[in-house]
């Protein structure tokens, strides 16, 4: 797989955040349809049902969705037959900072096949 070859497809994604200690923050689902690439800017998203995400340009976190039904009730999110699931763990990176300034993140792919119980069930 390469970049070029992702725009027009649909991908669901799991993003897990963890603060400085290791303590998981938030879990997040998205879902949409690869709108551009680029090799340095990221991939970019039009989300499910509306907005738009870019994500980091590595690949090493991205696989082939098995056919199915995804849904994820929190969200309202709800996909059938991606394909490609997506998960990064993304990691925060310093603790003191200022109201307005920006924080930083660590994004990390995770290289696991994402676990899924059975299609109708969307990332783990």
């Amino acid at each position: 797989m390469k970049l070029a070859d992702l725009p027009g497809r649909r991908c669901l994604v799991g993003i897990n955040y963890f603060d400085l200690d290791g303590t998981l923050l938030r879990q997040r689902q998205l879902g949409g349809e690869i709108q551009k690439v680029d090799a340095e800017q990221g991939i970019t998203l039009a989300l499910l049902p509306s907005g738009e995400f870019v994500l980091p340009p590595d690949l090493r976190a991205w696989f082939t969705a098995p056919p199915g039904h995804y849904r994820d009730a929190p969200s309202g999110l709800d996909v059938e037959n991606p394909d490609y699931l997506v998960t990064w763990d993304v990691h925060r990176t310093q603790s003191n900072f200022e109201e307005g300034q920006h924080e930083w993140w660590d994004w990390v792919p995770n290289t696991e096949r994402p676990q899924v119980g059975s299609p109708t069930e969307v990332l783990q």
